[in-house]
């Protein structure tokens, strides 16, 4: 059986998301709800549409031509009625200034493979391949499969980049037809987890000591943030935690804060960190400390990634 997933993004001649260079596939829809989400338009795992409010002429051609008339025109720009609207994409197909686009289609799984194909002789020269990411690309379980397969029996290398906040038997199943996994450990504290992700961190804890019993190759990979994990207590709570698993690449990306999803947030209409929680990009000198913790307990850290 065929099944057709939301993406809401490719990103071609990728060098971040795993070794070489690389195709990478953002699956919509995650289970968290992340206070620095840098893609927020992957959280919901519905379509949605993205206004640009710089690129707007106020044409009122998207008004005038919407079959369900959600739209208007104010003066702080185009305005939708979200009951009304039906997410048809016509107002994207009318818009001259591309203003006004959506976040998310299904995709095939025979035009998906097609679409990573034009890429191969790159990604295979370079040593790289396939990335799946998202949102959450867990949250697909049924879909991210068949997509596995279907790569591996092209013989891409393949690469899911995942929170692992999943049951135990979908992780199984995602390791066993993988090469790489990229993982995100946000914080230790079940409880400050849960606040700033919106839920908790045992689920993804499990999944990581069950993933480094079964042998499985992957990298950390830590959002590194002033006043939310980049303390010391939590630090060195991470790294015990990681010197603790038979895990033999031990490699950690620290990944200093940028707040690149706020503009994200403007064009959904969503709001940015609504509780306006205290958060800052680390400074060298604590990106130095974070590194030096990570070393104490053999493991590699390096800034970006």
């Amino acid at each position: 059986m065929t099944y057709s997933g939301i993406i809401f993004d490719i990103k071609r001649f990728s060098i971040n998301d795993g070794p070489g260079i690389r195709t990478t596939i953002f699956l919509k829809g995650c289970p968290l709800r992340c206070v620095w989400c840098h893609n927020p338009e992957g959280i919901s795992p519905q379509p949605q549409r993205i206004y640009t409010r710089k690129k707007c002429i106020g044409c009122h051609t998207c008004v005038d031509e919407c079959p369900v008339k959600a739209l208007c025109l104010h003066p702080e720009g185009i305005v939708a009625d979200e009951e009304r609207c039906t997410l048809c994409r016509h107002c994207e197909e009318v818009c001259p200034t591309l203003a006004m686009k959506f976040a998310g289609r299904q995709w095939a799984m025979q035009d998906l493979m097609e679409e990573i194909e034009k890429e191969r002789k790159v990604m295979t020269d370079s040593g790289g391949g396939v990335t799946l990411c998202g949102g959450e690309p867990l949250m697909h379980h049924t879909y991210l499969m068949e997509l596995l397969t279907q790569l591996g029996q092209r013989n891409f290398h393949r690469c899911v980049d995942t929170t692992l906040y999943a049951s135990n038997d979908v992780v199984r199943q995602v390791v066993q037809n993988c090469e790489l996994l990229l993982v995100d450990l946000k914080h230790m504290d079940s409880d400050i987890h849960r606040r700033y992700t919106g839920v908790p961190n045992e689920p993804i804890l499990q999944n990581l000591r069950m993933i480094a019993q079964m042998g499985a190759d992957f990298f950390i990979r830590v959002p590194l943030i002033e006043g939310v994990n980049a303390d010391e207590t939590n630090i060195e709570a991470s790294a015990r935690f990681l010197e603790s698993l038979p895990w033999t690449r031990k490699t950690v990306n620290l990944l200093p804060y940028h707040d690149i999803g706020k503009g994200k947030h403007e064009k959904l209409g969503t709001q940015y960190n609504p509780d306006d929680l205290a958060m800052a990009t680390p400074g060298e000198a604590t990106n130095q400390r974070c590194i030096s913790q990570f070393a104490a307990h053999g493991i590699k850290a390096i800034i970006g990634g």
